[in-house]
This record gives structure tokens, sequence and C-alpha cells, in this order.
């Protein structure tokens, strides 16, 4: 009964959390409530007895990938108004997208519960001899190898496109000369004064 409560209240709050990234204006409080997303999302992996799956999700995602987002989001200064003028336009095709990306979820889930063979079968057999770190490992690293990779590509060039979004020039801050400040002496960064009482420091 509890182990029950506990998979609808991770559910329904990881559904809510992930409509409200959608429907949310600020993209700060998107990515905050994406972080609640994937928080819940561990807690069902718990349920499932996946702990090194909960794990990594909230050492990697929560502390790596939606951080960095959080940071990335802050740093770039992107007038959000300007974006949302127009967005009207783009209605129709976006409802349309939506429509089709829909019918393609309930087409495949009635045909996997139209099979011979009941979802509950499909389930890949648990080993009782060795955790499930071990399982994961030995089908990640041999029969999904390749998928495995591909995804930290596809890491590594998002980190990238990071690095470059908030390594641009912008012309109302000042960059650092690190030449200027390696050729710099002391005498030239220290000016000592010694004013008399009651009389200011004149700069």
């Amino acid at each position: 009964m509890i182990a029950e409560l506990a998979f609808y209240m991770f559910a329904a709050l990881t559904l809510g959390s992930a409509v409200l990234v959608i429907a949310s204006r600020n993209p700060v409080h998107s990515v905050l409530w994406l972080i609640m997303a994937f928080f819940n999302a561990a807690g069902l992996f718990v349920l499932l007895g996946a702990e090194f799956l909960a794990f990594l999700l909230i050492i990697v995602y929560v502390g790596a990938v939606a951080v960095l987002f959080l940071f990335v989001v802050m740093m770039l200064d992107v007038d959000f108004a300007e974006l949302r003028s127009g967005i009207a336009r783009y209605w129709p095709l976006g409802f349309g997208l939506a429509g089709i990306l829909l019918a393609e979820i309930v087409f495949t889930v009635v045909a996997w519960n139209a099979g011979e063979i009941g979802p509950a079968a499909r389930a890949a057999p648990i080993a009782t001899d060795r955790t499930n770190i071990e399982a994961l490992g030995q089908v990640l690293y041999s029969r999904y190898l390749f998928i495995f990779e591909v995804a930290g590509l596809v890491l590594l060039v998002a980190m990238i496109g990071a690095i470059v979004l908030t390594q641009r020039q912008r012309k109302d801050t000042r960059p650092q000369k690190v030449a200027a400040q390696v050729r710099r002496r002391p005498e030239q960064a220290v000016v000592l004064k010694q004013p008399a009482v009651g009389q200011g420091v004149e700069l």
C-alpha cells in the first residue's frame, strides 16, 4: 500500500514538473522544474529497485546537466519579449507537430499491447546472483555500447555549445588581459598615501 502511494506521488509530481517545464515563461523556472522532475524520476527508479540509476540520475543530470543549463540560461543575454513577439503565427505548425507525435505515441502503445506476448512477459528477467549495477554494466557495455558512445558525443557537443555561447564577445564587459596583468609592476598597482588627520584621500 505504501509503495503504491509512493509510486502515484512520484509519478504525479514527475508529470506535473514536466508540464511546468514547458509551460513556464521564465527559462530559469523551467530549469528548476526540470530538476524537480529528475528528483521524482529518481524516486521511481528507487521503487523499481534500480538504486544505481536513481543515484546516477541525481548526480549526473541534477548535479551537472541541469545546473549547467541553469548557468547558461542565466548568463545568456536573450530578449525573450522579442522572441515571443511573433510566436502566434507558429501555433498551427506547433499543434500539427504535437498531433503527429501524439498519434505516433498512441499507435506505438496500441501496437505494443496488441502483440501475442503481453508487456509483463517482455520485461527482461532479473538475475538474483548479481546486483543491478553488474547487470546494467554488462548490457550497457556489450549490447548498447555504440548507443552509449553516441550519447556521450551528444553530451560533448552540448557542452561545447554552452561554452561557445558563454564566451561570445559582448560590448558591455571588459575582457581580461592576462599579458598586461603579468607585465604590471607592484608600484603601478599600489599607491601609498599619508593623509593628515581629518583629511581624506585624494585619488
